[in-house]
Formats: structure tokens, sequence, C-alpha cells
């Protein structure tokens, strides 16, 4: 016998070995499924619709969790932003302390809203509910950093559209409009002005955002890691989809969470089995995506073949997931794991005024990044940046800014960095410093593993076409 007439043979045994056990598991008499059957096959069916349930809705509930936390800061929506310069005081998924931020929670309920723009090296996008992207300005959107005035419409606008404005819809009625503005010179006050002189108003200007809160120095949760783990889930996500307008797009998976009891303008009221069924799920799908984030096995996510570095996105082409003929759910469900907003300009592999991510989880030879550890990492200079460039630390459990004594999770290229020269500037990472190398030095914590990105803003061709690329991360003994 033939080795591939062997191996045909052995894979059909394998089908049937592996058919014969799942089928095993329910039993049959005369054609009907005995009591035992039905309990399990239904149980078995909920679980996997709330599996896939799970994933799909998780950015959904990341932001609109997130949303919910300007209350606990005294900030209304279109009255109050939140203004900070980005400390591990604030959890939020893979943020970055580069530059000043501003956070905006912005209601369409009552008609659209303007933001209009400053010239000037200013940039942020516009992001709903269901953390879909709905419009960039500033330096990656389409004024270009000159100025221009933008136009958000709610989900179910049918009036006329005036000339003039650069257009974004919305799914949600609820919005969060993110502001950062370079710190020209490592000078954030001038930064944090520049985002102040946006105008963010109604149409009649009956209203305008003028209520800045600088939250730097405060403790505050924009992600949901309280409740992506239990019941508390399933109990947010229903608030939203009460909330909201539906999303045609989402029919299906509206369908999914209807045979979970969840249906907009109904009461959720699960029973204790649906319960137990809703919180095994969340485990099982928060587990399973963990495992995607920080164990892929896509072969794309790689960057170089010669490094550890992967694509922290891994769908170029846009800022939605979409390709020609499907939407990549794998690579969606990644990114939001890890991550918050999605945007054209954060997603584009090309040289130009967006960015490019990398994510760094294992050393050299393979392992995970240990906080027990020291590492080092060579950067070349010069790094391919026509703006500026950062290598931030993040904690594995949630997914944030890594929290330790130090108060400090980055070493950029604007603040630490910015006197770096020579062919290669060497970072470092552990629970202490090596002796003079403080100022380049970020701490971990024993027992923890940790991640990082690493960030280029404004990447030229270098960054692409491997003519330029980090080192890996190196153990020092």
């Amino acid at each position: 016998m033939n080795f591939y007439k062997s191996l045909i043979l052995g894979i059909a045994a394998i089908s049937m070995i592996s058919t014969s056990a799942i089928a095993a598991d329910y039993k049959f008499v005369n054609g009907y499924p005995t009591p035992e059957t039905v309990k399990q096959a239904y149980d078995d069916s909920d679980l996997n619709r709330a599996i896939v349930a799970y994933k799909f809705f998780y950015p959904t509930v990341a932001f609109s969790a997130g949303f919910e936390t300007f209350k606990t800061l005294e900030i209304k929506p279109n009255d109050g932003a939140a203004l900070t310069v980005g400390t591990p005081k604030q959890t939020v998924f893979t943020p970055n302390s580069d530059t000043p931020y501003a956070f905006i929670p912005v209601d369409l309920s009552d008609g659209p809203v303007v933001i209009d723009m400053p010239a000037g090296p200013i940039m942020g996008a516009v992001n709903d509910m269901n953390e879909g992207w709905v419009l960039d300005y500033g330096l990656p959107g389409p004024d270009a950093g000159k100025g221009g005035k933008h136009l958000l419409l709610p989900p179910e606008y049918h009036g006329k559209v005036p000339d003039g404005y650069f257009i974004g819809r919305a799914t949600t009625n609820k919005v969060v409009l993110l502001l950062r503005a370079l710190p020209i010179g490592g000078d954030n006050e001038k930064a944090i002005e520049l985002m102040k002189s946006v105008k963010i108003h109604d149409m009649d200007n009956n209203w305008i955002v003028d209520n800045w809160v600088d939250i730097s120095d405060k403790s505050a949760d924009f992600t949901p890691n309280k409740i992506e783990r239990n019941i508390g889930y399933w109990e947010q996500l229903n608030k939203i989809i009460d909330n909201e307008p539906a999303n045609e797009a989402y029919r299906n998976y509206y369908g999914e969470l209807a045979g979970l009891g969840i249906i907009k303008g109904e009461k959720f009221k699960p029973d204790s089995r649906m319960k137990q069924i809703l919180e095994k799920a969340a485990i099982t799908a928060n587990d399973q995506m963990r495992v995607q984030s920080f164990a892929d096995r896509r072969p794309d996510r790689v960057v170089w073949k010669d490094r550890k570095w992967e694509w922290a996105t891994l769908r170029p082409e846009n800022g939605t997931f979409d390709t020609k003929n499907y939407r990549d759910l794998d690579a969606r469900a990644k990114w939001f794991y890890q991550a918050m907003v999605e945007s054209p300009a954060m997603f584009r592999r090309a040289s130009g005024q967006g960015s490019v991510y990398w994510l760094g989880t294992r050393d050299e030879d393979g392992a995970y990044l240990d906080g027990s550890k020291t590492y080092k990492l060579r950067v070349p200079l010069t790094v391919p940046a026509k703006l500026f460039w950062s290598v931030t630390v993040y904690d594995i459990n949630d997914r944030s800014e890594i929290a330790t004594d130090q108060n400090k999770a980055a070493l950029r290229s604007l603040f630490e960095l910015k006197d770096a020269d020579g062919k290669y500037v060497d970072l470092y990472f552990g629970p202490s410093a090596p002796a003079g190398k403080e100022n380049r030095w970020i701490k971990t914590i024993p027992g923890k593993g940790w991640f990082t990105y690493f960030r280029v803003y404004g990447p030229t061709d270098a960054a692409f076409n491997g003519k330029w690329k980090p080192g890996d991360f190196e153990e020092v003994k």
C-alpha cells in the first residue's frame, strides 16, 4: 500500500471515529430524541449560539460600558470632554501616552452634530456604540490637517444634508469623539489648547461642548473588564440593544440574541438554566479571544520572518475589517479584545500621515514576555517615522498600561528618547533598571506577563519594505 493511499484511509478512519464520537452523545429511539438528548442538544445549541454572539458583540459591549464611565466623571454628552495626558491610572485597552487625548461623549438623538476642526497638528476619529468607524478628521482625515467642518448624522436621519461638510453617519445615536494633538517640542500645554479650540456643537448653535475636564490624575475604567466574564456582559448588551436603533447589518446576529432571550423592546429575564449557559459562554468566549490574541496561528500575523513581531491589526485594507468577499471576524475579534477604536488611519500599511502598530508578546527565543525577567530591545536609528514613535507596555490581564510605582508605561521619541542618537538605542524592561539605564527603562511586575505595542506615526516606506526593523526582546541575564 503506497503512502498516499495509507494517508487517505487514515484520514477516513479518523473522520469515522470523530463522527461516531460526536453522534454518541445524542440518542434516538425510532428516530425520535430521548429526553436526555433533547436537553443536551438544546444546551449545546444555546451555548454555541452564545459564544458566537459574545465574540461578535464584544466591541459593542466594550464601548457602551466605557461610555457609561463618563457619568462617574460627571461629564455629560454634548457638554463635556475628558482630557488626559495618558497614565496607567486610566484603564483603557492599549492606550498610549504619546500625546494628550480628549474623549468626548456625544448624543445624536436630537439631530446632526458639527465638528469644526482648526488647522494644525491635530487628529481624531469618531466611533459609535458598535465601535464602528464613522469619520476621521485632522491629519489623517479628509481635511488633512488644514481645518474643516465635519458633520455627524444620526442613524435614522432623513433630513437635508448641507453642503460644505465632510460627512459621517453613525449606526447608533451615542458616539465618542477622540482627539489628540501633537506636542511639538514636547509642549503638552500647547497641544491641549489646540484641542480645546475644536468647536463641537449642534447645527443651530444651541449648545457647544465647552466643559474640558482633566482626568490625568483620576482613576477611571473605560473597559468591560468587570463584566466581561459574567452575566453583566449580557445585561449590558441587552441595555444597548434596547436603547439604540437596530443596525440592519446585524440582523442575523440579532436572531442569535433572540434565541438567548435578548430582544429589543422585551424584558431580559433568563431563567437559571439560561443564566448558567450565558455565564459559561462569557468565560469560554473570553478565553478563546485571549488565546487568539496572544497565541495567534494565522501566518499573516508575522511582520518580518526573522522577528517575533506581529501586526497588531490583521486587516490593512480599511477600518472595518472588510475584505472583497467577507468580513474578517477573527481579525475583528482579535483587535477589539486588545484595543479600542477602529479607523482606516490606524490600520493602513502605507507611507503617509497614518500610523502602524506592531504587537510584541515573545522574546527572541519565542517565550512569552515575563515580568520577572529583564529584557533589552535594540531599536535601530533612525526610526522611519515622520511624526514620532513609541514603545508602550501593557498588563496582560486588563490590556491597559502596566501600573507600577514608576507610574509610567511608555518610552517615547517626543520625550524620553528625543535625544537618542547614533546607530541604535537600547530600551530596557524588567522589575528593576539596569545600572545607568533608568531613563530608558519600563518597570514590569514579577509573576505577571506583559506585552507591548511598537507604534510609528507618519511611517515611511522603510517601515514596510524591510529596510528597517526593530530587534527582538533579548533577555538580560
